[in-house]
């Protein structure tokens, strides 16, 4: 039973970044908070998210501040290092942006667009580590813009260790399961929809 155990922490530490965390510098709503003060998710699937008047640009320069931060599986704290899906929680929240803990919960995200249109506060959305599961268990946020070669910022745990800027290369493609809009602005800068 104990090396059974074992075996499923290997699993599901190399497949997805989920650990809920304590939300930092944001209003969460009561009911995704538990009486310990972390992040619950939600019952219900997030489709969509609220960026109020924060631009891709002031989000992506907050992300590059935080390079170098280490990985910490489980861990949305930059005293301590970040998962993929803490790190995005963590840049989000900086701005009072609400989004999923868990990577896996991005999957539900209904503004999926074309890899090609990806433009600088879009999500990348990976499995993870075993590609042959196409479950999502790693993401980023994309920094280049649409005509350049696709570059995105994540806390990884593999060579680079921590937080840092990669460019979408065999490894990450073999793995690549979907791009998704969150900031509206983009769309209105000659981003098109990709229905789902």
């Amino acid at each position: 039973m104990r090396l059974a155990n074992q075996w499923y922490l290997l699993y599901f530490a190399a497949t997805s970044c989920s650990h809920p965390a304590k939300p930092t510098g944001a209003i969460v709503p009561k009911d995704s908070v538990d009486k310990s003060g972390y992040y619950i998710d939600s019952k219900k699937p997030v489709t969509s998210v609220s960026t109020g008047k924060t631009t891709p640009a002031e989000l992506i320069a907050f992300a590059r501040s935080l390079t170098g931060v280490p990985y910490k599986f489980g861990s949305a704290d930059p005293a301590k290092g970040f998962d993929c899906s803490g790190f995005i929680t963590y840049v989000f929240n900086h701005f009072g942006i609400i989004v999923p803990r868990q990577s896996a919960d991005f999957t539900s995200m209904k503004r999926e667009i074309d890899i090609k249109e990806a433009k600088p506060g879009d999500l990348i959305l990976f499995t993870g580590t075993d590609s042959t599961k196409r479950i999502v268990g790693h993401m980023g946020i994309i920094v280049s813009a649409p005509g350049e070669e696709t570059r995105f910022i994540h806390s990884t745990s593999g060579k680079a260790d921590g937080v840092t800027e990669t460019s979408l290369k065999p490894y990450y493609v073999g793995r690549y399961m979907k791009t998704i809009r969150i900031f509206p602005q983009n769309d209105n800068e000659g981003g098109t929809k990709k229905a789902r």
